[in-house]
């Protein structure tokens, strides 16, 4: 009888443990998913240079184009942005060198520190958009479900910020289960407000690195404003260090 109790008693300690080990072994699943996202998204070993077209519509001052240059090296966490369009903004650019991000204006031939959660040029992007995604490094996972996005099987999954330094400190996230790429998102503030509604409706394939072709941002709090961005003559080849540097964009386009 004893023997026959404790029996029972280790039958039923496994089924009490085994759906949180089938939990945990999901959840390392999805820090997997996090990290090859991530790795798709990051170029490590090469430079990366794109022109940005970003349309922005917003109810109360019309369409607007942004025509911009943008170079990233992401291994040394930096990356610069030259404004081409429109002639009033042309010149003006941002330099990021790890947490600092500068703002040059050529008319008044000055640097402004600003951060990367500001909005680029009163569009619904921000300047964090275009640095490097970190998703397995800067949250953790709180919840999931699977569901089906479009014509696509995807892992829905809910992440809370590890720090303060990134832009939203709770995001969900649509990832694509067979091969690990971002669809949608949305970005919360710290009292769990939705303020952005992210879209990735096509991506390229750059050297080793699958990325986004077209981004489309939508302002939660402002009805009918969103920005499409379109990403065309995306490189790898190796960047000039002096891109990098203020001097360049005081001569950019002088």
């Amino acid at each position: 009888m004893r023997k026959w109790l404790g029996t029972l008693s280790l039958l039923v300690l496994f089924t009490l443990l085994q759906p949180a080990a089938v939990a945990a072994d999901e959840f390392a699943h999805l820090r997997e998913i996090l990290r090859e996202l991530d790795v798709l998204t990051t170029f490590d070993g090469v430079d990366f240079s794109a022109v940005m077209t970003m349309i922005t519509e917003d109810p109360e001052n019309g369409l607007e184009k942004t025509v911009v240059r943008q170079f990233r090296r992401d291994r040394e966490e930096q990356y610069a942005m030259v404004i081409q369009e429109p002639r009033t903004r042309r010149g003006q650019g941002y330099l990021m060198d790890g947490d600092n991000l500068w703002f040059y204006d050529p008319s008044s031939r000055k640097f402004a520190h600003t951060s990367l959660k500001e909005a680029f040029q009163d569009s619904d992007a921000r300047n964090s958009d275009f640095a490097a995604w970190t998703y397995a490094d800067d949250y953790d996972i709180t919840e999931y479900s699977e569901g089906q996005l479009g014509a696509n099987q995807v892992y829905v999954i809910s992440l809370e910020a590890l720090h303060d330094g990134v832009t939203y400190p709770y995001v969900k996230i649509w990832v694509t289960k067979d091969t690990s790429l971002l669809l949608k998102s949305e970005e919360y503030s710290l009292n769990q407000r939705l303020m952005r509604t992210s879209l990735f409706p096509s991506y390229a394939r750059v050297g080793e690195n699958i990325i986004p072709r077209q981004m489309i941002f939508v302002d939660e709090l402002v009805e009918g404003k969103r920005t499409q961005i379109t990403m065309e003559e995306m490189s790898v080849n190796p960047i000039p260090d002096y891109v990098f540097t203020r001097a360049y964009l005081e001569q950019v386009n002088r």
